[in-house]
């Protein structure tokens, strides 16, 4: 089963660098992605910066379409207005099956800040604690926001990343 998690940086650049170690994760088969974006702030800039990876899969297995809906709905929807209200309340009722609701968006918005940067990304077959220690040796340090992972193991993951702080 994929999980799609969200990750949380106190730089600008840490989303990026946490994508580029799971890439070379991947290749030693330490975990698989399926996709991934990223979302980059820069301290002074109006809005983030986002990128969708390059896919790591045949077509990507969540597509541009996700992604922009998503991050559409994160960042920009407050600035485009009630025209599009109506489908964007039925597009973010789509979302809440697979755990994107109304406070998924309003975490998301309150913690992804100028300076910060955030990782989405789905996953799957992670050997957890070649993970931890490889994105320790390379001093990337994260916050989990948001997982579809079941609680007893969205704690073991917490745990594990708290280990390093």
């Amino acid at each position: 089963m994929a999980t799609l998690s969200v990750w949380k940086f106190d730089t600008a650049d840490g989303a990026e660098r946490a994508q580029d170690a799971l890439v070379a994760l991947q290749k030693q088969e330490l975990i698989q992605l399926g996709d991934a974006a990223t979302v980059s702030w820069e301290p002074g800039a109006k809005k983030p910066k986002i990128r969708q990876a390059a896919s790591t899969t045949a077509g990507g297995a969540l597509g541009g379409a996700f992604w922009g809906l998503l991050f559409g709905l994160l960042f920009f929807v407050p600035l485009l207005g009630a025209a599009i209200g109506a489908a964007t309340g039925a597009l973010t009722g789509a979302l809440t099956d697979v755990g994107i609701d109304d406070d998924f968006i309003r975490s998301v918005r309150d913690k992804v800040t100028p300076g910060t940067s955030a990782l989405f990304v789905l996953t799957s077959g992670a050997v957890l604690d070649k993970v931890h220690a490889a994105l320790r040796e390379q001093d990337i340090h994260g916050e989990l926001l948001q997982t579809n992972l079941s609680q007893a193991e969205e704690d073991r993951l917490r745990e594990v990343f708290a280990e390093q702080a």
